[in-house]
């Protein structure tokens, strides 16, 4: 196989392995808005949190343990974010929103600066997981092979939950018609909280797999965000496979860029946004959103 064949190839599994770094985040983010209405400018400190954990727990108890635990424990910090805060916004401006998850925002971000220092912390690949996969003259990391299949199990298993449950037939039709659900005596709170749960779940759950690739350090969650936010908008709002397509189509992007013109790989996902929105402003499988009332 051609060198450049082989290099051609690695910035392209970088690339996807960038994008569902995205994607897992941005799921939560449209998840959250399409049923709650709430534009969640927090959820980069809840991956944040994720990794945290993963390293307070990794280090005392060993990377499965935290693989489990984080993405568990942020789940349910979610869920007392949700009934605390969220629940009292849901039928407010939407402006006070976007201020309250702001400020929610760089108070996680100013309290891990406060607990773990400004430092980047070191979080180690697992021993199990270490070297490489050879195919030929194709050399990739085994961890980042992994990476990339726990993201497609976390989505498909999201897709059979929201497709295929008496829970996700709820969901759907909350997002679609709020009104109706209510009035067939079906109280949408629960349902909101567990949304929630599952979508700053799935944003713990990037900052674990990440967190031996990226560093750990208090300011990565608002690292990330941005870019979650625009897979979400080329996506659209309220479209599942929008946002998946988007976030694969993000990566894909971005690490061709890496490899031909790397000063610009930055930049592309945001001229991807740009042409994406003047030939369908709703983005690419984009929805009428009825907000929750």
């Amino acid at each position: 196989m051609p060198l450049e064949v082989v290099f051609l190839l690695e910035q392209l599994l970088n690339g996807l392995l960038v994008g569902v770094g995205y994607l897992l985040i941005a799921l939560g983010l449209s998840l959250i808005f399409s049923l709650g209405g709430i534009v969640n400018l927090a959820h980069g400190g809840f991956y944040a949190i994720g990794a945290y954990a993963a390293v307070a727990v990794g280090n005392r108890f060993g990377f499965p343990a935290a693989f489990i635990v984080s993405p568990v424990l942020v789940a349910l910090i979610g869920v007392a974010v949700e009934r605390l805060l969220f629940s009292r916004f849901y039928r407010a401006d939407p402006i006070l929103s976007l201020l309250l998850t702001f400020g929610l925002a760089m108070v996680i971000e100013q309290a891990l600066r406060m607990a773990f220092g400004a430092t980047p912390i070191p979080f180690a690949i697992p021993d199990f997981l270490r070297g490489q996969v050879f195919v030929g003259d194709f050399i990739y990391s085994r961890y980042r092979l992994a990476i990339l299949v726990v993201a497609m199990v976390a989505v498909f298993g999201l897709w059979l939950l929201l497709q295929r449950t008496a829970f996700g037939r709820v969901v759907r039709a909350g997002v679609q018609n709020p009104d109706m659900v209510g009035a067939l005596g079906i109280s949408l709170s629960p349902y909101l909280a567990a949304v929630a749960a599952l979508g700053i779940g799935l944003a713990g759950l990037a900052g674990v797999m990440l967190a031996p690739i990226t560093g750990v350090h208090p300011a990565m969650g608002s690292e990330i965000l941005t870019a979650s936010f625009v897979v979400v908008v080329i996506g659209g709002l309220g479209s599942f496979w929008g946002v998946v397509a988007a976030g694969l189509l993000v990566g894909v992007v971005r690490g061709m860029t890496v490899y031909f013109v790397p000063a610009a790989a930055e930049a592309s996902m945001y001229l991807l946004m740009l042409m994406v929105l003047l030939a369908r402003p709703r983005g690419l499988f984009g929805e009428r959103i009825v907000r929750f009332e």
